[in-house]
């Protein structure tokens, strides 16, 4: 806080995404309501949803979310973890087939606007990448904000995440997986590197860096155990059923992309089916959180299916 003005509840400081134990949590479980209804276009809580989503993304909301954003001492709010969820929302809503969620799409787009000249500023300026399985990991922030720079045909955008990937990245050799997972990890350090890589670049080149980067995934018996959790009840803990989930969605992406990684499906279908049982088990420190995470595995579940 830098003074007075900073004090004020959830709802106050951030009228769009409150209620939730964070703000990055409030964000995806926004996303999670859009992508059902998507799929589910007739959930029986169909116009509870789009309620609650129109009520929180209005005009006025956001522009206050834009304030607290602006404020110089919270230049780093949520970097780069909530604004890429943030852009994922938005990439979400750009194109619902629902009407009355599609409308909310100009409502957000300042803030993530916002966002992706945060990033563009940011990312040049972080000399070394951070690889944490945590929020604060580069690679995941950067896999989402590629996703949405394609869907909007940001060409600025995209050249810049290329261009900061190879950078910090490209010169990568044997990611330790023997390390993983760290105790509190929901996120594969090694995996979210190679999707990145994945989305930059060509065929060969990838494949080349990969055969460097990460020897271990083209052997046809590659075997990974999943992530065990002790108490779910410990909120960081419980981080673990999370890696799982995001573990899957990227030996999906891969497999699904590289007929030669087909033989991981096996693999992210076990850490899928290990955990999805517990985004329902009553302890917060998970619902909050895991079932969008499960969501953005089934999403990568689904694109096998697609031509």
């Amino acid at each position: 806080m830098q003074d007075e003005t900073d004090l004020g509840n959830p709802k106050t400081l951030h009228p769009a995404f409150y209620g939730c134990f964070d703000w990055h949590s409030a964000v995806h479980g926004h996303w999670s309501l859009a992508f059902l209804l998507r799929r589910f276009p007739n959930l029986a809580q169909k116009e509870e949803i789009i309620q609650k989503l129109t009520l929180h993304l209005s005009v006025s909301n956001i522009q206050k979310e834009i304030a607290y954003f602006t404020k110089k001492h919270k230049y780093a709010f949520e970097r780069t973890y909530g604004w890429a969820w943030l852009l994922a929302l938005q990439q979400e809503l750009n194109t619902h087939p629902e009407p009355r969620l599609r409308q909310l799409a100009p409502n957000l787009q300042p803030l993530s606007d916002l966002l992706v000249a945060r990033f563009q500023e940011f990312l040049p300026k972080l000399l070394y990448p951070i690889r944490v399985g945590t929020h604060n990991n580069t690679a995941f922030g950067m896999n989402l904000a590629w996703d949405y720079a394609v869907a909007t045909q940001n060409t600025n955008f995209q050249a810049l995440l290329k261009k900061e990937a190879i950078r910090l990245f490209g010169k990568d050799v044997n990611c330790p997986f023997v390390w993983e997972p760290s105790g509190t990890d929901f996120l594969s350090p090694c995996l979210e590197e190679v999707v990145l890589m994945m989305r930059v670049l060509p065929k060969q080149e990838f494949l080349t860096w990969l055969k460097k980067f990460a020897p271990e995934l083209w052997k046809k018996n590659f075997r990974w155990e999943v992530a065990k959790v002790s108490d779910r009840t410990d909120g960081h803990l419980v981080h673990l059923d999370g890696l799982n989930f995001s573990r899957a969605w990227n030996l999906y992406d891969l497999a699904n992309r590289y007929s030669e990684f087909a033989h991981l499906r096996s693999l992210a279908d076990e850490h899928l089916r290990f955990s999805l049982p517990v985004i329902t088990d009553g302890n917060y420190e998970g619902e909050h959180w895991l079932a969008s995470f499960a969501l953005r595995a089934f999403l990568m579940k689904e694109a096998q299916k697609k031509p």
